[in-house]
């Protein structure tokens, strides 16, 4: 897995252990409080008119220098590991080339898997090189972007960049394989939904916009239950995925600022590893609404979230509930 060091205000609550994380999630907390482009040669007509190169790394295209890795890049970028591999499809994070060119994302810009792409102009873009690049064609770019004109595109503008059904499937392999070199748990498929949950756990959104899994939920090697981390960026905040009514909201000992949401079937969601609580207990809250600034882990340098689902105080793998 890789460490990021990001911008932004250090989280200096000491860093969890897993094996301490999970048994204070489970009886400090839960069993009391829950049960209660550039395209190289593209047409001039198309060409977006030059702009003055950015001094930072963010949006621009960078060749890859002697020791450079994907994971040092995103760091300098301050942007998620991942979203840099999907904005440059095709690259193997293990295989880097000396002069090889890659495209750096915006703060602005994302790649949630199987797109579609929010993709920032810049100068020398076109439709044919956009879609070149992403493995997609012209046409799909078009119809995604309906009243704007390739030939009158603007630096900065944002596109939406669908991929083919082959660059969806080929952008998912990449995805899992890099997964696979920085993290000896490869990820495992969603599992089913189970017939025993409420009919109201069923799509319901991740609790991050941008995020990566750096931890799935269940058992480690010891064989205890671990809930889900997600590292996400500076600056993100944790999102209620439901309605409910917030039923604690304090600082608790390994786990930072703590928030814990019940939910309608006796279902109820943790956000934990906080800095910053914006809610109160006995807030009812909508899906979407703001819960607490992401802190920062001075282990990893990373912004993680924990995220714990469960039904009566039994947890819940979230990938059964989350769409």
């Amino acid at each position: 897995m890789d460490q990021l060091t990001l911008a932004g205000k250090r989280y200096l609550a000491r860093s969890p252990q897993r094996p301490r994380l999970s048994h204070w999630l489970t009886i400090c907390v839960l069993a009391s409080v829950l049960t209660g482009c550039a395209s190289s040669a593209p047409s001039s007509s198309q060409r977006v008119p030059a702009a003055s190169s950015a001094s930072a790394i963010g949006g621009n295209w960078v060749e890859v220098r002697r020791g450079d890795t994907l994971g040092q890049l995103a760091a300098r970028a301050n942007v998620p590991l991942e979203r840099l591999e999907r904005f440059n499809p095709g690259v193997d994070s293990r295989r880097l080339a000396v002069g090889q060119r890659l495209l750096i994302p915006t703060q602005q810009e994302r790649a949630p898997s199987g797109g579609p792409y929010r993709y920032q102009i810049r100068p020398g873009d076109t439709f044919s090189g956009i879609a070149r690049h992403f493995n997609t064609t012209t046409g799909r770019i078009q119809s995604a972007n309906q009243g704007t004109s390739p030939t009158a595109l603007r630096v900065g503008q944002i596109i939406s960049v669908p991929l083919s059904s082959t660059a969806r499937t080929a952008s998912s392999s990449s995805s899992s394989a890099a997964s696979s070199a920085n993290n000896r748990n490869a990820p495992t498929p969603a599992p089913a939904p189970s017939a025993s949950l409420p009919a109201s756990a069923r799509r319901w959104p991740w609790p991050l916009e941008d995020y990566r899994v750096v931890r799935q939920f269940g058992a480690d090697s010891r064989g205890t239950l671990q809930p889900m981390l997600l590292a996400t960026q500076a600056g993100a905040r944790a999102k209620a995925v439901a309605p409910g009514e917030v039923r604690f909201a304090d600082s608790m000992r390994q786990l930072g600022d703590v928030v814990i949401v019940h939910h309608a079937d006796n279902l109820q969601t943790v956000y934990a590893l906080c800095e910053r609580i914006l809610v109160r207990v006995g807030d009812q809250v909508s899906t979407g609404d703001e819960l607490c600034d992401v802190g920062q882990s001075n282990a990893t340098q990373r912004y993680d979230l924990l995220f714990d689902l469960r039904q009566g105080g039994k947890p819940i793998d979230p990938r059964q509930v989350l769409r």
